[in-house]
């Protein structure tokens, strides 16, 4: 089972409610805490997070990515909150205006979660093993 751990700064202008329902619309079995100036959580899953990168039509960008953050046993990627908080994926880096929402995973098979939560696609179509 995944380990999903999610960190993001709530900057003095923000409201920490926002920040924490960011963090829950793309993962909802998160338990999110605020305090001093952070919003920390940890989730079990990535299943959310794999339709709504299928809904969106994003597998090829998100897989990309997630292979990206590969170190070991985990990936590190970095979500947009505002658009995050409106129930969908945008990735960015960490020269994000308000700050990102950084989320690390580790699982022991990191490489083939990856390949369950964004598979391989041909022409749009997702392709399984």
């Amino acid at each position: 089972m995944p380990s999903v751990r999610i960190v993001s700064r709530v900057n003095p202008s923000e409201d920490p409610d926002k920040v924490r329902e960011a963090i829950l619309q793309v993962f909802p079995d998160a338990v999110v805490e605020t305090d001093g100036g952070y919003a920390r959580g940890e989730a079990q899953s990535l299943g959310n997070f794999g339709l709504m990168i299928r809904r969106q039509k994003i597998l090829d960008t998100a897989r990309a990515i997630l292979f990206k953050g590969v170190s070991g046993d985990r990936t590190r990627f970095l979500l947009n909150k505002q658009v995050a908080f409106v129930g969908k994926i945008s990735f960015c880096d960490r020269g994000h205006v308000l700050g990102p929402i950084e989320v690390t995973v580790t699982d022991p098979e990191i490489e083939a979660l990856i390949d369950r939560t964004a598979p391989t696609t041909v022409d749009g179509m997702e392709v399984r093993n």
